[in-house]
């Protein structure tokens, strides 16, 4: 999956208007847990950690995305660790609603479908960084 320059640009631009981004990963995790309720035995962890973490890997994609090859270490090394939480190919696909549902419930009307292809965008060339490091015998998938 390719995304565009103006893409890239609507993902950070978006993302730096969320001001409250606990928020946006409270909402995407409650968004998860309604998609597939069994992802929830994944967090053994404190789950204001694992915003914590949440966030931190948007923030590298969403400030990184400009260089995919500069971030792609560091999301082949998530994928690899997510692998033995056992994180499944569907997680994968199922987080992708779930993203978009939180996204949109925090920009609301600027929550555009442009900005929606954007992010899709930019969730597509992550996760396919990710199959291919995690699930490579799956291929290239679209998100």
């Amino acid at each position: 999956m390719n995304i565009t320059n103006e893409q890239k640009h609507l993902v950070q631009k978006t993302f730096g208007e969320i001001a409250d981004t606990e928020r946006l990963a409270t909402r995407l995790y409650e968004r998860l847990f309604e998609i597939d309720p069994t992802t929830q035995t994944l967090f053994m962890r404190n789950m204001a950690e694992q915003r914590t973490m949440l966030l931190l890997a948007i923030s590298t994609v969403v400030y990184g995305i400009n260089d995919i090859p500069a971030i792609s270490p560091a999301i082949q090394h998530l994928s690899k660790r997510h692998v033995g939480y056992g994180v499944t190919l569907q997680h994968w696909h199922n987080m992708s609603p779930a993203l978009m549902g939180a996204l949109e419930d925090m920009l609301g009307t600027s929550f555009t479908p442009e900005v929606r292809d954007a992010w899709l965008a930019a969730y597509g060339v992550i996760t396919q960084i990710v199959i291919d490091t995690a699930y490579p015998h799956v291929g290239n998938t679209s998100m």
